[in-house]
């Protein structure tokens, strides 16, 4: 018998929907289909995400360790999709974007009415994400969005290491 607290059925009518909205054009509504998987070791999740007309969920970004699904359950949007073309997307679509490839994606709502679907993913501690529109890379582990500056591998680090003066000490 399991010490889980969510039980492992849930109906999706009966799931909160949360609010994440910025500004006129980003963001949307989602709610959490799979609330018992981190407590019961799962590493997958499945959000059924509302994305109202002139919105988009997230920017155009690539994950480095996540493969993600989405299935279109009503309404219509665009899946954009590395240089590829704008695709217009609908009711039964199925779009995979395999981790590792480079290739970003992003959904968009640019029609009259709300576009739902499922989103599909995993949620890794590691996780690494690109946003080639903005150049901007997230480091989850670390906690932090930000940008990176090249740097030379030992920029920084001065002539003589830490640790040697700590053996002064």
């Amino acid at each position: 018998m399991s010490d889980a607290k969510a039980p492992p059925v849930v109906n999706q009518a009966d799931q909160e929907e949360h609010e994440e909205l910025e500004g006129d054009h980003w963001g949307g509504y989602y709610k959490v289909l799979t609330p018992s998987m981190p407590e019961r070791l799962g590493r997958l999740g499945v959000n059924m995400t509302r994305c109202p007309p002139g919105r988009t969920i997230c920017p155009f970004h690539a994950h480095h360790l996540e493969d993600e699904v989405f299935y279109v359950l009503s309404g219509r949007g665009v899946f954009r999709y590395g240089d590829d073309a704008l695709r217009e997307i609908g009711p039964g679509d199925c779009i995979t974007c395999p981790a590792g490839t480079g290739k970003a994606h992003q959904i968009a709502n640019p029609f009259e009415e709300d576009l739902v679907y499922l989103a599909i993913g995993m949620n890794d501690a590691n996780e690494v994400c690109t946003y080639p529109d903005s150049g901007k890379v997230l480091v989850r582990a670390l906690k932090t969005v930000g940008r990176l500056e090249k740097t030379e591998y030992m920029d920084g680090e001065g002539s003589r290491p830490v640790v040697f003066g700590l053996l002064d000490s």
